[in-house]
C-alpha cells in the first residue's frame, strides 16, 4: 500500500473527515450485512431512536434561530436554506411545503441546492466543493439585512455552504450554521450554530440516515414555529392554508368548524364570503362581521387573528 505523501490535497481531507463523528465507523453495525432481516430492522430502529435526543439537546440554539427568522420575516425578509446533496434537498422540500400549508408567498422561503434544480433528483459531481458558486447564489438572490440564511451540512464543512454563509454575512443577513458535528466551520461562520450530534451512521458515512433525520426534524421546527409566531396558526390549526384542491377545501371547512364550534353550512358560507380565507372566515363566525370587514380588520392587524378578534370585541 502506498503511504500518503502529503502532496495530495485529498490526504488532508481524508484526515479531517476522520475527525467527524458523522464519518465514524459505528461499532454496533460492523456485521450489518451478516444479520438476519429482523435484527437489521431492529438495529436501524435503535440507531434512529438517538436522533430526537440529539435535536432536543440543541433546543436553545433552535429557538435562537427562530428568533432570527421571525424578526427578519416581520420586516419583509426571507428564510433561505442552503445545502448540498441530502441537506440541500431537505431545504428545498421544507421551503416548497410552506406556501400551501401557511399561505406564504413562495419567494419568502427559498431552498438553494448546489448544482441547481438538477441536483434535486441527480447528483451533480463536485458542485458542493464550489464555495464561489455558493457566494454567487447569495448575490443572485440579492440577500440583504432582513433575510436569514440557514446553511445545512452534515459534516459542517461543505465549501458551497460555507461560501454562501460568508457572503450572506457580508451582505448583512442573519446566518445559521446547521451541522451534525461539534465545532463546525459553518457554525463558526454563523450568528447561531445548531449542531445535532447523532454519531456514526448505520452505514458508514451515509449521512442521509440519522443526520438527514435530524435535519428534517430541525427544519420542521424552525419553519413551523416561525409560521406560528407570524400568526399563521390559531391554536394548533393552520388558518392560512390554501385550498387548492377538494381535500384542502374540505379541510378549510373543518378548520373553521373546529375553531368556532359552528356547523358545516355556516363554515362554508363564511368561507364563501371571504374568498376561502380560513382565518377571515373564523373572524366572520366569531364576531359576526361581514366578509369584507373581516378581511380589512385582519390586514390592519398584519394577519394576527387573535388581535383582530380582540379589536372586534
Amino acid at each position: 500500500m502506498t503511504e500518503p505523501t502529503g502532496d495530495d490535497p485529498r490526504d488532508a481531507l481524508r484526515t479531517s473527515l476522520g475527525s467527524f463523528s458523522t464519518e465514524g465507523v459505528n461499532p454496533a453495525t460492523t456485521d450489518l450485512d451478516l444479520l438476519p432481516l429482523d435484527e437489521q430492522v431492529a438495529l436501524m430502529c435503535a440507531e434512529n431512536a438517538v436522533v430526537p435526543d440529539a435535536v432536543t439537546a440543541q433546543a436553545p440554539q433552535i429557538a435562537a434561530a427562530i428568533e432570527l427568522t421571525v424578526a427578519g420575516m416581520r420586516e419583509g425578509g426571507r428564510i433561505v436554506y442552503v445545502g448540498a446533496g441530502t441537506p440541500g434537498r431537505l431545504g428545498v422540500l421544507d421551503a416548497s411545503e410552506i406556501p400551501p400549508t401557511y399561505g406564504m408567498d413562495p419567494s419568502r422561503v427559498v431552498g438553494v441546492i448546489s448544482g441547481g434544480d438538477t441536483a434535486i433528483r441527480t447528483a451533480v459531481e463536485n458542485a458542493e466543493d464550489d464555495d464561489v458558486a455558493g457566494a454567487a447564489a447569495m448575490d443572485e438572490l440579492a440577500i440583504s439585512g432582513n433575510d436569514t440564511v440557514i446553511g445545512i451540512s452534515a459534516s459542517g464543512r461543505t465549501p458551497y455552504v460555507l461560501g454562501a454563509l460568508n457572503r450572506a454575512r457580508e451582505r448583512g443577513a442573519a446566518t445559521v450554521g446547521f451541522a451534525c458535528n461539534t465545532g463546525s466551520p459553518i457554525g463558526a461562520a454563523s450568528d447561531v450554530a445548531i449542531e445535532t450530534v447523532v454519531g456514526p451512521e448505520v452505514v458508514t458515512g451515509s449521512t442521509r440516515l440519522k443526520a438527514g433525520t435530524a435535519q428534517k426534524l430541525v427544519l420542521n421546527t424552525i419553519s413551523t414555529l416561525t409560521m406560528v409566531r407570524l400568526g399563521k396558526v390559531y391554536g394548533n390549526l393552520m388558518v392560512d392554508v390554501r385550498a387548492t384542491n377538494e381535500k384542502l377545501r374540505a379541510r378549510s371547512e373543518r378548520i373553521v368548524m373546529l375553531a368556532t364550534g359552528t356547523d358545516a353550512v355556516t363554515a362554508a358560507s363564511a368561507l364563501a364570503a371571504v374568498d376561502g380565507w380560513v382565518k377571515a372566515a373564523i373572524l366572520v363566525v366569531v364576531t359576526g362581521l361581514a366578509g369584507d370587514e373581516a378581511v380589512r380588520l385582519l390586514h390592519e392587524h398584519d394577519g394576527m387573528l387573535r388581535e383582530a378578534v380582540a379589536a372586534a370585541s
